[in-house]
């Protein structure tokens, strides 16, 4: 099969790997129908996380070829969506609803699903299948939930997104685009999308968002209390990862307030002053996509929402390079690979 393998920052490759096969009675291996580049493999890339011939990938939608002897929810032919660390979605941790950090938890990026196979282990607490096979046109959207919409779910959830809330949301990648979807089928009353890019702020208000705001930090802060009465937003996600962005959301935040931060963390260090001072809740990491797969797929499903509309470039596998070039310079939001 053919496979993503980063050499290097900046060095993205497609090589000829053996195909997978079953290891484990827990296994399924998996045809991809789609895959694609996420903004956190952008880290490697550019050189902010060392990386040495690593496969890439942990984002898959596609058709179970095959599975292990202990496999029980799905079966060869099932379409299905897998989230990005695969669980047994049994243990005290998974059914506590955090299923990102599963005793037996496996991470899909070492595996690498920027391929056209894939071994996906602890199937039966990983993988849901969809209601059939679905209509091309979903299939982007169904891709999205498997990490961008899921997480983006689980950062307005952790924010405390709903009914009366402010949200305010720092980040306008794929992930911050679909929290601001999250928050207003959540039931958010306002959310504020910070933005600077044209294209990315068309789309925040298509998603949902009543206020555009495009400056950052202190004056990103400002601006959000003078639209909100001087006390900040009642809900913040933060969605990028850096120390500017996570004291952004914090300093926006009115007390009593709740953060969720979905970013990954590069060089973050709240100063303890500033945190003891804010009052807000902070919640968030690696989102458990597998609690919300059910949910998010039927929604997709019932075409009531179109997560799949961050994708704003589609290339074959073969092309993966010009596809991280394109988000790195930031030329497309999300690109997605046809295997």
């Amino acid at each position: 099969m053919r496979q993503v393998v980063m050499y290097g920052p900046g060095d993205v490759r497609v090589e000829e790997r053996a195909d997978p096969t079953i290891l484990e009675p827990t296994d399924a291996i998996v045809r991809l129908s789609a895959t694609c580049v996420c903004g956190s493999d952008l880290w490697p890339y550019r050189g902010a996380e060392p990386v040495d011939h690593q496969v890439m990938g942990h984002e898959y939608v596609g058709v179970v070829e095959e599975v292990g002897a202990d496999v029980r929810t799905v079966a060869p032919g099932d379409f299905v969506v897998g989230s990005f660390w695969a669980s047994d979605n049994t243990c005290e941790i998974c059914r506590a609803g955090y299923q990102a950090y599963c005793v037996h938890r496996v991470l899909m990026g070492t595996i690498g699903t920027q391929a056209e196979l894939a071994r996906v282990p602890l199937a039966d607490g990983t993988l849901v299948a969809t209601p059939g096979r679905p209509d091309p046109d979903l299939v982007p959207s169904l891709l999205a939930a498997s990490d961008v919409l899921g997480t983006g779910w689980f950062a307005a959830v952790a924010a405390q997104a709903g009914p009366g809330r402010t949200v305010a949301v720092v980040g306008d990648g794929a992930v911050g685009l679909l929290a601001v979807l999250a928050a207003r089928q959540l039931g958010a009353e306002r959310v504020i999308a910070f933005s600077r890019h044209a294209d990315r702020q068309a789309l925040a208000r298509e998603f949902g968002a009543t206020d555009i705001v495009e400056e950052r930090g202190d004056a990103g802060v400002a601006e959000v209390k003078a639209r909100t009465g001087g006390l900040g937003a009642h809900s913040v996600i933060e969605a990028v990862g850096t120390q500017e962005a996570m004291m952004q959301a914090i300093h926006a935040t009115r007390p009593g307030g709740h953060v969720g931060f979905v970013g990954v963390s590069h060089d973050v260090a709240i100063p303890g002053d500033d945190l003891f001072m804010a009052g807000v809740h902070l919640h968030g990491g690696p989102a458990p996509v597998r609690q919300y797969l059910p949910h998010l797929i039927q929604l997709i499903w019932d075409r009531e929402i179109d997560p799949g509309k961050v994708f704003d470039l589609t290339l074959p596998l073969d092309r993966a390079a010009e596809a991280y070039r394109a988000m790195d310079q930031r030329t497309a939001t999300k690109v997605l690979l046809t295997p």
